[in-house]
Protein backbone atom coordinates (compact mmCIF):
# COMPACT_ATOMS: atom_id res chain seq x y z
CA UNK A 1 0.00 0.00 0.00
CA UNK A 2 1.55 3.59 -1.05
CA UNK A 3 2.33 5.35 2.24
CA UNK A 4 0.37 8.10 3.36
CA UNK A 5 1.87 11.57 4.86
CA UNK A 6 -0.69 13.48 7.08
CA UNK A 7 -0.54 16.06 4.44
CA UNK A 8 -2.33 14.05 2.63
CA UNK A 9 -5.44 14.33 4.82
CA UNK A 10 -7.78 16.58 6.13
CA UNK A 11 -6.54 17.60 9.35
CA UNK A 12 -9.97 16.48 11.03
CA UNK A 13 -9.61 13.07 9.16
CA UNK A 14 -6.48 12.77 11.98
CA UNK A 15 -8.28 14.14 14.99
CA UNK A 16 -10.53 11.32 14.83
CA UNK A 17 -8.06 8.52 14.11
CA UNK A 18 -6.43 9.59 17.03
CA UNK A 19 -10.01 10.17 19.40
CA UNK A 20 -10.36 6.09 17.94
CA UNK A 21 -6.83 5.51 18.60
CA UNK A 22 -7.34 6.40 22.28
CA UNK A 23 -10.67 5.17 23.09
CA UNK A 24 -12.33 8.44 22.94
CA UNK A 25 -14.28 7.17 20.16
CA UNK A 26 -15.64 3.41 19.38
CA UNK A 27 -14.96 1.49 16.40
CA UNK A 28 -18.94 2.40 14.94
CA UNK A 29 -18.77 6.08 15.39
CA UNK A 30 -14.62 6.48 14.03
CA UNK A 31 -16.26 4.71 10.74
CA UNK A 32 -19.37 6.96 10.57
CA UNK A 33 -17.57 9.91 10.80
CA UNK A 34 -15.33 8.64 8.60
CA UNK A 35 -18.07 8.69 6.14
CA UNK A 36 -18.33 12.65 6.20
CA UNK A 37 -14.65 12.29 4.51
CA UNK A 38 -15.26 9.62 1.92
CA UNK A 39 -15.81 11.75 -1.26
CA UNK A 40 -14.77 12.19 -4.96
CA UNK A 41 -14.40 8.45 -5.16
CA UNK A 42 -12.47 7.65 -1.88
CA UNK A 43 -14.22 4.67 0.00
CA UNK A 44 -14.67 4.47 3.52
CA UNK A 45 -12.78 1.65 3.73
CA UNK A 46 -10.17 3.03 1.64
CA UNK A 47 -9.67 5.95 4.44
CA UNK A 48 -9.79 3.04 7.13
CA UNK A 49 -6.95 1.12 5.41
CA UNK A 50 -4.58 4.21 5.11
CA UNK A 51 -4.96 5.30 8.74
CA UNK A 52 -4.67 1.55 10.09
CA UNK A 53 -0.58 0.77 11.08
CA UNK A 54 1.62 -0.72 8.37
CA UNK A 55 4.56 -2.68 10.26
CA UNK A 56 6.44 -3.29 7.33
CA UNK A 57 7.28 0.46 7.20
CA UNK A 58 8.46 0.41 10.66
CA UNK A 59 11.75 -2.07 10.61
CA UNK A 60 14.53 0.17 10.37
CA UNK A 61 16.65 -2.73 12.56
CA UNK A 62 15.70 -5.99 11.27
CA UNK A 63 15.67 -8.99 13.96
CA UNK A 64 18.76 -10.39 12.22
CA UNK A 65 20.70 -7.58 12.11
CA UNK A 66 24.38 -8.64 13.47
CA UNK A 67 25.48 -5.76 14.98
CA UNK A 68 22.74 -6.76 17.76
CA UNK A 69 21.89 -9.62 19.84
CA UNK A 70 17.86 -10.47 21.08
CA UNK A 71 16.11 -12.74 23.25
CA UNK A 72 12.22 -12.68 24.76
CA UNK A 73 12.89 -11.94 28.23
CA UNK A 74 11.22 -12.75 31.40
CA UNK A 75 11.15 -11.09 34.93
CA UNK A 76 9.10 -11.16 37.63
CA UNK A 77 6.43 -8.27 38.57
CA UNK A 78 4.78 -9.44 41.80
CA UNK A 79 3.10 -5.96 42.36
CA UNK A 80 1.47 -5.85 38.56
CA UNK A 81 0.98 -8.82 36.29
CA UNK A 82 3.37 -11.79 37.88
CA UNK A 83 5.38 -13.07 35.21
CA UNK A 84 6.10 -10.70 32.44
CA UNK A 85 7.40 -10.90 29.23
CA UNK A 86 9.56 -8.72 26.40
CA UNK A 87 12.05 -7.98 23.96
CA UNK A 88 15.57 -7.80 25.12
CA UNK A 89 18.16 -6.12 23.19
CA UNK A 90 21.69 -5.55 23.27
CA UNK A 91 24.84 -4.87 21.52
CA UNK A 92 26.61 -7.93 19.27
CA UNK A 93 30.10 -6.68 20.97
CA UNK A 94 30.92 -5.67 24.70
CA UNK A 95 29.92 -7.09 28.30
CA UNK A 96 27.78 -4.28 29.76
CA UNK A 97 25.60 -1.15 28.76
CA UNK A 98 23.46 1.30 29.94
CA UNK A 99 19.95 0.07 30.08
CA UNK A 100 16.80 1.89 28.97
CA UNK A 101 13.20 0.37 29.17
CA UNK A 102 10.82 1.08 26.31
CA UNK A 103 7.10 1.56 27.11
CA UNK A 104 4.92 1.34 24.40
CA UNK A 105 1.75 2.95 23.73
CA UNK A 106 -1.69 1.67 24.68
CA UNK A 107 -1.57 -1.41 22.47
CA UNK A 108 1.24 -3.78 23.32
CA UNK A 109 4.31 -4.10 22.29
CA UNK A 110 3.91 -4.39 18.18
CA UNK A 111 6.54 -4.45 16.00
CA UNK A 112 6.95 -0.79 15.81
CA UNK A 113 8.17 -0.90 19.72
CA UNK A 114 10.24 -3.86 19.04
CA UNK A 115 12.01 -1.96 16.41
CA UNK A 116 12.69 1.02 18.43
CA UNK A 117 14.26 -1.21 21.41
CA UNK A 118 16.37 -2.82 18.34
CA UNK A 119 17.66 1.03 17.44
CA UNK A 120 18.88 1.53 21.28
CA UNK A 121 20.85 -1.39 21.23
CA UNK A 122 22.58 -0.59 17.53
CA UNK A 123 23.03 2.76 19.31
CA UNK A 124 25.41 0.63 22.56
CA UNK A 125 22.18 0.20 24.65
CA UNK A 126 20.63 -2.98 26.40
CA UNK A 127 17.01 -2.65 25.58
CA UNK A 128 13.69 -4.11 27.76
CA UNK A 129 10.77 -3.40 25.78
CA UNK A 130 8.08 -5.43 28.25
CA UNK A 131 4.46 -6.84 26.82
CA UNK A 132 1.98 -5.14 29.26
CA UNK A 133 -0.38 -7.89 27.78
CA UNK A 134 2.05 -10.47 28.83
CA UNK A 135 -1.42 -11.71 31.51
CA UNK A 136 -3.77 -11.28 28.59
CA UNK A 137 -1.73 -13.97 26.28
CA UNK A 138 0.51 -10.95 24.75
CA UNK A 139 0.33 -8.58 22.11
CA UNK A 140 -2.12 -10.41 19.75
CA UNK A 141 -1.04 -9.07 16.24
CA UNK A 142 -3.05 -5.99 15.83
CA UNK A 143 -3.22 -2.35 17.19
CA UNK A 144 -6.88 -2.67 17.30
CA UNK A 145 -7.36 -6.13 19.69
CA UNK A 146 -3.98 -4.82 21.46
CA UNK A 147 -5.90 -1.29 22.46
CA UNK A 148 -9.01 -3.74 23.65
CA UNK A 149 -7.02 -6.15 25.59
CA UNK A 150 -4.68 -3.24 27.33
CA UNK A 151 -7.71 -1.41 28.59
CA UNK A 152 -9.21 -4.07 30.43
CA UNK A 153 -5.70 -4.46 32.70
CA UNK A 154 -5.78 -2.68 35.93
CA UNK A 155 -3.26 0.84 35.05
CA UNK A 156 -2.01 0.88 38.71
CA UNK A 157 -0.90 -3.31 37.99
CA UNK A 158 0.65 -2.40 34.88
CA UNK A 159 2.24 0.44 35.96
CA UNK A 160 3.85 -1.75 38.59
CA UNK A 161 5.07 -4.24 35.38
CA UNK A 162 7.22 -1.00 34.28
CA UNK A 163 8.79 -0.17 37.77
CA UNK A 164 9.60 -4.14 38.04
CA UNK A 165 11.29 -3.84 34.52
CA UNK A 166 12.96 -1.11 35.50
CA UNK A 167 14.51 -2.54 38.46
CA UNK A 168 15.24 -5.85 36.79
CA UNK A 169 17.28 -3.73 34.52
CA UNK A 170 18.66 -1.82 36.99
CA UNK A 171 20.62 -5.00 38.30
CA UNK A 172 20.87 -7.36 35.22
CA UNK A 173 24.25 -8.95 34.35
CA UNK A 174 24.71 -7.11 30.98
CA UNK A 175 23.65 -3.71 33.01
CA UNK A 176 26.32 -0.72 34.03
CA UNK A 177 23.35 0.19 36.37
CA UNK A 178 22.68 3.28 34.26
CA UNK A 179 18.92 2.89 33.37
CA UNK A 180 17.12 4.99 31.45
CA UNK A 181 13.28 5.06 29.72
CA UNK A 182 11.86 6.31 26.60
CA UNK A 183 8.18 5.81 26.16
CA UNK A 184 5.62 7.09 23.69
CA UNK A 185 1.64 8.28 24.31
CA UNK A 186 0.80 5.79 27.22
CA UNK A 187 4.39 5.24 27.71
CA UNK A 188 5.36 8.43 27.44
CA UNK A 189 2.84 8.99 30.68
CA UNK A 190 4.74 5.84 32.27
CA UNK A 191 7.93 7.18 31.50
CA UNK A 192 6.81 10.39 34.15
CA UNK A 193 5.62 7.89 36.37
CA UNK A 194 9.19 5.74 36.72
CA UNK A 195 11.09 8.81 37.10
CA UNK A 196 8.57 10.37 40.03
CA UNK A 197 8.17 6.42 41.81
CA UNK A 198 11.99 5.54 41.19
CA UNK A 199 14.26 8.44 41.26
CA UNK A 200 17.06 6.38 42.50
CA UNK A 201 16.81 3.75 39.62
CA UNK A 202 15.66 6.16 36.79
CA UNK A 203 18.97 8.31 35.82
CA UNK A 204 17.15 9.71 32.10
CA UNK A 205 13.46 10.14 31.07
CA UNK A 206 12.96 10.75 27.46
CA UNK A 207 8.52 10.91 27.16
CA UNK A 208 7.14 11.42 23.71
CA UNK A 209 3.74 12.95 23.80
CA UNK A 210 3.08 11.67 27.49
CA UNK A 211 0.50 12.79 30.07
CA UNK A 212 2.21 14.54 32.94
CA UNK A 213 2.33 13.92 36.23
CA UNK A 214 0.88 15.82 39.07
CA UNK A 215 2.52 19.19 40.20
CA UNK A 216 2.90 17.55 43.71
CA UNK A 217 4.99 15.20 42.48
CA UNK A 218 7.64 16.76 40.88
CA UNK A 219 9.51 17.75 43.97
CA UNK A 220 10.07 13.77 43.50
CA UNK A 221 12.02 13.80 40.30
CA UNK A 222 15.79 13.29 40.42
CA UNK A 223 16.55 12.70 36.72
CA UNK A 224 16.83 15.21 33.93
CA UNK A 225 14.30 14.92 31.21
CA UNK A 226 14.01 15.54 27.88
CA UNK A 227 10.35 15.87 26.76
CA UNK A 228 9.00 15.78 23.12
CA UNK A 229 5.94 17.10 21.97
CA UNK A 230 3.79 17.67 19.09
CA UNK A 231 2.11 21.03 17.99
CA UNK A 232 -1.18 19.83 16.78
CA UNK A 233 -1.66 17.49 20.36
CA UNK A 234 -3.71 20.00 22.27
CA UNK A 235 -4.52 17.35 24.78
CA UNK A 236 -0.97 16.75 25.86
CA UNK A 237 0.21 20.43 25.09
CA UNK A 238 -2.75 21.46 27.64
CA UNK A 239 -1.15 20.07 30.76
CA UNK A 240 2.84 21.19 29.12
CA UNK A 241 3.18 24.44 30.70
CA UNK A 242 1.67 23.99 33.85
CA UNK A 243 4.13 20.96 34.25
CA UNK A 244 6.98 23.13 32.87
CA UNK A 245 6.68 25.58 35.21
CA UNK A 246 6.08 23.25 38.48
CA UNK A 247 9.76 21.56 37.11
CA UNK A 248 11.33 25.17 37.21
CA UNK A 249 9.92 26.11 40.47
CA UNK A 250 11.53 22.64 41.85
CA UNK A 251 14.58 23.27 40.08
CA UNK A 252 14.44 20.35 38.07
CA UNK A 253 16.39 19.74 34.83
CA UNK A 254 14.42 19.33 32.13
CA UNK A 255 14.66 20.33 27.88
CA UNK A 256 11.45 20.37 26.29
CA UNK A 257 10.21 20.65 22.27
CA UNK A 258 7.36 20.57 20.73
CA UNK A 259 7.73 19.98 17.13
CA UNK A 260 5.95 22.46 15.04
CA UNK A 261 2.87 21.09 12.40
CA UNK A 262 2.74 17.59 13.55
CA UNK A 263 0.56 15.34 15.01
CA UNK A 264 0.40 13.37 18.30
CA UNK A 265 2.56 10.11 17.75
CA UNK A 266 5.16 11.86 14.83
CA UNK A 267 7.64 8.93 15.95
CA UNK A 268 5.60 5.76 15.24
CA UNK A 269 6.35 5.28 11.50
CA UNK A 270 3.91 3.12 10.73
CA UNK A 271 0.41 5.43 10.49
CA UNK A 272 0.46 8.82 8.43
CA UNK A 273 0.80 10.57 11.66
CA UNK A 274 4.85 10.19 11.10
CA UNK A 275 6.56 12.79 10.20
CA UNK A 276 10.25 11.90 8.57
CA UNK A 277 11.78 15.29 9.95
CA UNK A 278 10.50 15.80 13.40
CA UNK A 279 10.61 12.04 14.20
CA UNK A 280 14.64 11.60 13.54
CA UNK A 281 15.62 14.95 15.10
CA UNK A 282 13.62 13.61 17.85
CA UNK A 283 15.01 10.46 18.18
CA UNK A 284 18.50 12.02 17.16
CA UNK A 285 18.01 14.15 20.35
CA UNK A 286 17.12 11.26 22.42
CA UNK A 287 20.01 9.09 21.72
CA UNK A 288 22.29 12.18 22.61
CA UNK A 289 20.54 12.67 25.70
CA UNK A 290 21.11 8.61 27.08
CA UNK A 291 24.65 8.86 26.07
CA UNK A 292 25.25 12.01 27.69
CA UNK A 293 23.54 11.28 30.80
CA UNK A 294 23.89 6.89 30.98
CA UNK A 295 27.04 6.59 29.12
Amino acid sequence: MERKQASDFDQRVLDLYDDYAHGRLNRRDYIARLGAFAVGGLTVEALLQSLTPNYSWAEEVAPDDGRIVTERATYASPDGGGEMKGLLAWPAQGEKFPAVVVVHENRGLNPYIEDVARRLAVAGFLALAPDALTPLGGYPGTDDEGRAMQSRRDRDEMLQDFVAAARWLDTHARSTGKVGAVGFCYGGGVVYQLSVRLPDVIDAGVPFYGSQPSAEDVKKIKAPLLIHNAELDQRILAGAAAFEEAMRENDKSFTAHVYPGVNHGFHNDTTPRYDEEAAKLAWSRTIEFFNEHLK
